[in-house]
Parts: structure tokens; sequence; C-alpha cells
């Protein structure tokens, strides 16, 4: 099949906009010359609804989707809410595929997970290894979600002759990221508890698990230049991973962030609390392939997201508590 050339006159709706991988690609494209985007966030389209999303779809035409709207979190949601988790993405997928199959949409992008892999994957991890073993228990729900999605979009490519693709990014960081005390992924998460560490002057951060699982980071503006790439050059049934190749354990993640924050307190790491897979980076040699490589350094991309969160987050909340202080006295 042939994939329509991407151009500045494309109507691209992206779904999930005002997430974290959505926002980023959404300024990508802006930056690209992209003005022509249809922007789907929950408020516009509850994507769940069938019928609404079939309107929405039919409103607005688009030339191509990207799929970027999930429920997902941290460890702490996906094995306290699964059920949410599997129904609400399931339901997310089938709602968007069918209304862009209805209009023969025909480039679409999905993102899915690197989470999908099972737990005792070899590594790197390769785009073969899907489902090739046990998934991990603790984003089970999640990880059949995502697969599911990604077999329904193979389907479409061979019963319809759609050019629609599928993607696995490892795990995203960056400006614009979830901090929320029990719902945020483990970077964000660890940024917020050891930024507070820091100002309350806490002698020591908890941690979750036991700090020796390794985990591969990829900064968010890296995984918009991705999916311009693939959306631009890729069009192969195989989904394909997008991830850095490199990866850095819990422990060492968590010095890295004191060491950007200027925390000099000490951790101490809850072996109660699940550590989920060993170990976890992702072979990107397809899409290197293509000509993209991750540009952004943990170290360095840390340091702007924790400018990003003290610019955004941290400081209006404690001008807040400020005011609030004041009015008070």
């Amino acid at each position: 099949m042939h994939a329509p050339r991407l151009t500045t006159a494309s109507r691209i709706l992206v779904a999930g906009h005002r997430g974290l991988a959505g926002s980023a690609l959404c300024g990508r494209l802006r930056a690209a010359g992209h003005e022509n985007l249809v922007l789907a966030s929950s408020s516009e389209v509850d994507l769940r609804d069938h019928a609404a999303t079939a309107r929405f779809f039919a409103e607005h035409s688009p030339d191509v989707v990207v799929l970027a709207a999930a429920r997902g979190g941290g460890i702490l949601t996906t094995v306290t809410q699964p059920a949410d988790i599997i129904s609400d993405n399931l339901r997310i997928q089938v709602s968007v595929f069918d209304a862009a199959r209805a209009l023969r949409v025909p480039r679409l992008l999905f993102l899915a997970s690197s989470c999908l892999y099972p737990r005792e994957s070899r590594q790197p991890i390769r785009e073969t290894s899907v489902m090739t073993g046990a998934l991990e228990p603790t984003t089970e729900s999640y990880a059949i979600a995502k697969i599911a999605g990604m077999a329904q979009v193979r389907a479409v490519r061979e019963q319809d002759g759609l050019a629609w693709i599928s993607a696995m990014p490892t795990n995203l960081y960056g400006p614009g990221d979830n901090f929320h005390p029990t719902s945020s992924h483990v970077l964000a998460g660890l940024m917020r508890r050891i930024h507070e560490a820091a100002q309350s002057g806490a002698d020591s951060v908890q941690v979750w698990g036991t700090g020796t699982p390794r985990r591969e980071f990829l900064h968010v503006d890296d995984l918009a230049e991705a999916c311009v790439t693939l959306l631009q050059d890729y069009d192969e049934p195989a989904p394909v991973n997008i991830g850095t190749g490199r990866d850095i354990s819990i422990a060492d993640l968590a010095k890295m962030l004191a060491e950007t924050i200027g925390y000099t307190g000490s951790f101490e790491f809850d072996a109660e609390m699940p550590d989920g897979a060993p170990r976890r980076v992702l072979d990107i040699r397809t899409l290197t392939g293509l000509g993209w490589e991750p540009r952004i350094r943990l170290r360095a991309g840390i340091a702007a997201t924790y400018q990003w969160y003290l610019e955004s987050t941290a400081l209006p909340r404690q001008r807040e508590a400020v005011r609030g202080h004041e009015m008070v006295g």
C-alpha cells in the first residue's frame, strides 16, 4: 500500500493533544508548518463514547489520525485500577479506529507502549518480542489493551488496505508531565517528592521498590520528532520501538534527580512496593534506520523538565500558599 505524504495541507487529528505525548507532537507539527490540526481531548469529545467519536470524526474529516489518548498512570494506578484501565483503553481504541475506518482515513499512527512486552524479554527488546511470553502482572491490563490496539491496526491494514501503523514508546518524561503524588510515572513522581523534600529539609525520601530495576527514559520532544519521522517515512505492518537504547537503575535515577534539584538527603527504598519488570530497554534500530536519533540526553532533559516544573507547577503553588498566608495574617 502507498502511504500518503504528510504535507502542511494535511488535516491532522491528534487524539489526546493535552497529554504529555499529544501536546509535544502538536508543538512539533506547528513548528514544521502544520497548522491544520484537529484537536481531540476529553473536553471536546469523550473518546470512550463510540457515537460521539464517530460524529466528531465525521465533522472534521481528518486525513491523518494520531491516537495519543490513553487511560494510564504509574504503577500504583495500574495495580489498583486494572478494570478501569483495560475498559477505558479498549473503548477509546475501538471508538477511534471505527470512526477512522468509516471515513477510510488513509493514515493513522497508534501510540501503544513498551510495557506490552513480556516481563522476561531478552534485552534490548526487539519488536518481534511482542506476545512471546508472560506479561508483567503490575501492568497487564494496560498491556493487553495496547496489544489489542496494535492487532486492530494491523487487521485494518490487511482488510482495508489503509496505511495505518503502530509504535511502542518507552517511558516518557518532559515539560507537561503529570506530577500527581499517586498517579504520576516514576520520573515525575520522584522529581516531585525530591523537590518537596529539598524544600522542607527532610532527611530522606521514600522510593517505591528496591531501586534495582532498570528503565529507559525518552524526552517527549524526541518522541514528537519520532512520530513525524514515522508518519513521513514508515509504512510497514510491524510496530516500531521508540526509545533511546540506554537504561538506568531507579536508584541512579533518584541520585541524578537529587543532583539536579540540589537535594543532599538520603533515599529509603520501600521493598514492599512492587518493582515491576527487572529491566526494560528497547532495540531502536528500526527507527534509527529511518534517520531518527534521540537528541536529548537524560541529565539535560531532567534539568529542563525540572525548570518547567518550577515555573509551571511548584512555584505557582508556593506563591498561592504565600498569598493564603498573607490573607490569613
